[in-house]
């Protein structure tokens, strides 16, 4: 059997997969940076899944947000070295790689998430590249569900948005100043909550107000981190993502306009990405 998995800090969806079925788990979330190996190990755990499965699990492939080095992978390969003890393989990298394996396969490509968070990098086949760093919700995060929560709410707290708005938004959440800065500034998690006003941006998607903001920031997105790579108009565009997913039609509008060829968008990458290590583990039976 094939454990793959995709982390970000707050949730990790999990997949086991062998010739004959799927099997699906959730946990929370795992960051290397802020979350020690006894934790995570506890935390996969709870899972009545995953501890079912264990002995039968032959190779783990775990991509999670915060495995950007050897350092820090070693926390989360620990974790699952304690768990899964009869793998024959393990992997732990970084989102992005997972994300890239997953729309990209083993085809030459620019794969980019948008999501809570947004990131990108070119993929030529065998190894990521990247022409710029992710910076982060209060740096960077262009076009993201945590982006486009802070202009919602700074618009919203300066009065500066659309009074037929702004009278339903403030029926729907608890939005005073006092509440924002809390949630901002003494809580963890700043990016989900930003990013959990996207449900009022869905809803009213058409309104010219989020129609331009919606507009304005996946342009951003692009600007910065499609336009950065040279192939840029000579490879496909890939993206992963709740915001791709959609806001499809928008993205499209802003690609179509920059001459870049959108290739594969899924919400989530973890089927596709189990799909990718099922292809390469029939091709090893063939060999």
């Amino acid at each position: 059997m094939i454990l793959v998995a995709d982390s970000g800090s707050t949730k990790c969806d999990w997949l086991i997969v062998d010739e004959s079925e799927q099997i699906i788990a959730k946990t929370m979330g795992f960051n290397p940076f802020f979350h020690p190996t006894d934790l995570i190990q506890s935390e996969i755990e709870k899972s009545e899944t995953l501890i079912k499965y264990a002995p039968s699990i032959k190779e783990v492939y775990y991509y999670g947000a915060g495995c950007s080095s050897p350092e820090r992978n070693l926390i989360v390969e620990r974790a699952l070295r304690n768990i899964f003890t009869n793998t024959d393989e393990l992997v732990v990298d970084e989102d992005m790689v997972g994300a890239a394996l997953a729309v990209c396969g083993e085809e030459e490509g620019i794969a980019c998430i948008l999501g809570t968070g947004s990131n990108s990098c070119y993929y030529d086949g065998n190894k990521t590249h990247s022409e710029v760093p992710a910076l982060g919700y209060i740096f960077g995060d262009e076009g993201s569900g945590s982006y486009f929560g802070k202009q919602l709410l700074s618009s919203y707290l300066y009065n500066r948005m659309p009074e037929d708005l702004a009278t339903e938004f403030e029926s729907l959440y608890d939005v005073s100043k006092e509440t924002v800065f809390t949630h901002v500034y003494h809580r963890p998690h700043v990016n989900v909550y930003l990013a959990s006003f996207m449900r009022f941006v869905s809803k009213h998607e058409d309104h010219p107000y989020f129609e331009d903001m919606i507009y304005k920031g996946l342009q951003h997105f692009t600007d910065i981190h499609i336009k950065c790579f040279a192939k840029h108009q000579e490879v496909k565009v890939h993206f992963v993502g709740s915001i791709a997913y959609y806001f499809r039609e928008q993205l499209e509008r802003v690609c179509r306009e920059m001459s870049v060829e959108i290739g594969n968008i899924v919400k989530k990458p973890i089927f596709p990405l189990a799909d990718f290590y099922m292809n390469k583990a029939k091709s090893r039976v063939i060999q």
